[in-house]
C-alpha cells in the first residue's frame, strides 16, 4: 500500500461521519442507464451509495419527482433510502429546463433535513443545479458540501456552441459553486485542469477522485458465448458503441468510421449501438436516433448498423464480450464510465483524446486514442486490431488489468469518504462523536483493520456486522508470477503468494461458463476477474480461487441506520 492510500484510510477511519445526503435532481439511481438523461452520473451516484452504505454509511439521495407513481420515499437498500423530490411537475423534463424548480427542490431538501433524527455530516452535490441545493443546506443548517459537476458548462459550450441550450445562468452559477463548496470532486485531470483555466478555481480546492466500474457486473465473457447469446454472427468483426443518444457522443462518427472501414479498408464489419429508446418515435432521444438512422442509410451501412435501443445493466457485459473493440468518439466527456467497463471485460478501447478517456484508456497499450470528428483515423486504428488479433487481445488483457487495479467502485469509494473526512474533520463534531455510542470500541476495530491492510498480517474487520457487503467475485490471475493480486472486497491490493492460489490454465478459446456470476463464482474456470497480477502479460488467462492473505477493507466504524 502507497504511503497516500494509507494517508486516505488514516483520514477515513479517524473521522465520525456517517450520514450522508446525496442530491442529483436529474439523475436518479433507479432510473435505467441510456435514456436521454440517464447515463453516467446516474451510475455513479447509484454505486457509490451502494459502497458507502455497504461500510456502515447512511444514504439519502434526494432526487426530483418525475412521475406521479413515484414513492415520496424509497428503501432502495440496506442503508440507503432515495428521496423523490416534489419540483416542478411530475412528469419527464429535459434538465436544460429543471432550473426555475430548484429553489422548491432546496426549501424541500431543507424541511426534510430538519425532521431527521440526526443531521447529515456532508452533502454530496452531482451536477450544479444539485450544487444549489447544497449550497442552500449550507446556509440553513450550517452542513458542509462536496460537489461533483459531471460536466461544465464553459467546456460544454465550447464543444457544442449554438446546440447548448443550458440558460447562461448556468455559469455564474458554476462559477459561485467553485469557491462556496468546501470541496470539488474532479473525474479526471482534465476535469481539474478546465475548473482551474475555465473558471479561476483554486487547485487545493480539488481533489480528483474517478468514477468505476462494478465487478459485479462488468467481467469478461467467451465471445462466442456471449454471441450465441445475443444471436450475433459468429465470424464478422463487431464494433460496439454504448451509451446515451445525445449529438455531443459522437456516435455519427462511429457511424462513419464503419463506413470507411468497410469501403476503404474492405473489412466485412457490423456496428451495434446500445442506447436510447429505439421503438419510439415520440421518446426524447428519438431526433438524434432518426438523425442516426438517415446518416446510416445515406452511406450505405444501414443493414450493418443495427441500434438496439436500451438493455438492462445485467446485459451489457454480453454486448461488450460478444464485441472486438469498444469504440466511444464523443466531443466532449468529463469522465467515461463505458470506455472503463469496455476494459474490464477484456475489450479494446478505440476513444476520442478528450476529457477522461485521455486517463482511462492508454494510447497504444489499451487501446487507442484518436482526434474526435474523424472517422478515418478511427477506421485506420479498427483496421489495424482487426488485421493483428494478438494485438488486439493484448490490449484488452492490458485493459482488464488496469481496470481492476484502479477504477473498481470500492477504490472510489475510498477516496470519496476521504473527500467526506477532509471536509467534516472529527475535531469539528464532538457533539456526533458523544452521540456514537460505539465509539472507541468502533475505532479500535477499525484501527486493527487498518493495520491488518498494512500489514498484510491478516484479514481485516468489516465494520458493519449487520449490513455486511454483498459478496465479491473471487479470482483471476494474469501472468501468476511474482503477483500482486487485490481481493475483490478489498480496497486496496495486498501482497499474496502464488503458492496460496489455486491456479488452472485457461485458453482463450476455452468457454467460460455462463452462469459464472463473480458473487457464486469459486471454480477455477470462472472468468470473473477481481484479483489480478500486476506483473506483465504472459500470453494465457489463467483464472483460480484465491485463498487468504486478503483483507477486507472498511470505510468507517459500524453504525446503526436510525431514520
Amino acid at each position: 500500500m502507497s504511503h497516500n492510500d494509507q494517508q486516505l484510510l488514516e483520514r477515513v477511519y479517524r473521522s465520525a461521519i456517517k450520514r450522508i445526503a446525496i442530491v442529483s435532481e436529474h439523475a436518479s439511481p433507479l432510473a435505467a442507464p441510456g435514456s436521454i438523461d440517464c447515463g453516467g452520473q446516474n451510475v455513479y451516484v447509484a454505486h457509490l451509495a451502494r459502497e458507502l452504505a455497504a461500510a456502515g454509511y447512511l444514504i439519502d439521495i434526494f432526487t426530483r419527482r418525475d412521475a406521479l407513481a413515484r414513492p415520496r420515499l424509497v428503501q432502495w437498500r440496506d442503508n440507503v433510502r432515495v428521496i423523490h423530490v416534489p419540483a416542478g411537475p411530475a412528469h419527464y423534463i429535459p434538465k436544460e429546463q429543471m432550473l426555475p424548480f430548484m429553489d422548491a427542490f432546496a426549501r424541500y431538501v431543507a424541511r426534510f433535513a430538519r425532521r431527521q433524527s440526526a443531521p447529515y455530516d456532508v452533502v454530496h452535490a452531482n451536477f450544479f443545479m444539485s450544487g444549489m441545493v447544497a449550497e442552500h443546506l449550507k446556509q440553513a443548517l450550517g452542513i458542509p458540501f462536496v460537489i461533483t459537476f459531471h460536466a461544465l458548462g464553459e467546456v460544454r459550450r465550447l464543444a457544442q456552441g449554438a446546440a447548448d441550450t443550458f440558460p447562461p445562468a448556468r455559469l455564474r452559477i458554476e462559477n459561485s459553486l467553485m469557491r462556496s463548496a468546501d470541496c470539488i470532486i474532479a473525474e479526471c485531470p482534465q476535469d481539474q485542469h478546465d475548473m482551474v483555466r475555465l473558471y479561476g478555481a483554486s487547485s487545493s480546492r480539488i481533489q480528483v477522485a474517478p468514477c468505476g466500474f462494478d465487478p459485479e457486473e462488468m467481467w469478461p465473457l467467451d465471445m462466442a458465448m456471449a454471441r450465441r447469446k445475443l444471436g450475433l454472427p459468429r465470424d464478422k468483426f463487431i464494433l460496439l458503441q454504448l451509451g446515451r443518444m445525445v449529438p455531443r457522443k459522437g456516435i455519427d462518427t462511429v457511424i462513419e468510421s464503419l463506413a470507411v472501414l468497410r469501403a476503404c479498408h474492405g473489412i466485412d464489419a457490423e456496428l451495434l449501438v446500445v442506447g436510447g429508446d429505439a421503438n419510439s418515435p415520440s421518446a426524447p432521444d428519438a431526433p438524434e436516433l432518426w438523425r442516426l438512422r438517415a446518416l446510416a442509410r445515406k452511406l450505405g451501412i444501414a443493414d450493418h448498423v443495427t441500434f438496439t435501443g436500451q438493455k438492462p445493466r445485467a446485459d451489457l457485459r454480453y454486448y461488450y464480450s460478444a464485441a472486438n473493440v469498444f469504440v466511444t468518439t464523443p466531443w466532449y466527456e468529463p469522465f467515461g464510465i463505458t470506455p472503463v467497463e469496455a476494459m474490464a471485460c477484456a475489450r479494446p478501447v478505440i476513444g476520442s483524446r478528450v476529457g477522461g478517456i485521455k486517463s482511462t484508456v492508454v494510447d497504444g497499450e489499451t487501446g487507442f486514442l484518436v482526434p474526435a470528428r474523424d472517422p478515418q483515423s478511427v477506421a485506420g486504428r479498427l483496421a489495424r486490431l482487426h488485421d493483428d488479433p494478438a494485438l488486439a487481445a493484448g490490449m484488452g488483457e492490458q485493459g482488464l488489468r488496469r481496470a481492476y487495479l484502479r477504477f473498481t467502485w470500492r477504490t472510489v469509494a475510498l477516496q470519496t469518504a476521504a473527500i467526506y473526512a477532509s471536509v467534516a474533520p472529527l475535531a469539528d463534531r464532538p457533539a456526533r462523536q458523544a452521540a456514537d455510542d460505539s465509539g472507541a470500541a468502533s475505532r479500535q476495530i477499525v484501527g486493527d483493520a487498518g493495520a491488518a491492510l498494512a500489514t498484510g498480517t491478516g484479514a481485516a474487520i468489516h465494520p458493519a456486522a449487520t449490513h455486511p457487503a454483498p459478496p465479491r467475485p473471487t479470482s483471476v490471475h494474469i501472468a501468476p508470477m511474482q503477483v500482486t493480486t487485490a481481493h475483490a472486497s478489498a480496497l486496496h491490493p495486498t501482497t499474496i503468494h502464488p503458492a496460496t492460489a489455486q491456479v488452472a490454465t485457461v485458453h482463450p478459446e476455452t468457454p467460460y461458463p455462463e452462469t459464472a456470476h463473480p458473487a457464486t463464482a469459486h471454480s477455477a474456470t470462472a472468468y470473473s476477474p477481481s484479483v489480478l497480477s500486476a506483473t506483465p502479460r504472459a500470453g494465457k488467462v489463467r483464472a483460480g480461487a484465491a485463498h487468504g492473505g486478503a483483507a477486507h477493507v472498511p470505510l468507517t466504524h459500524p453504525v446503526n441506520h436510525k431514520t
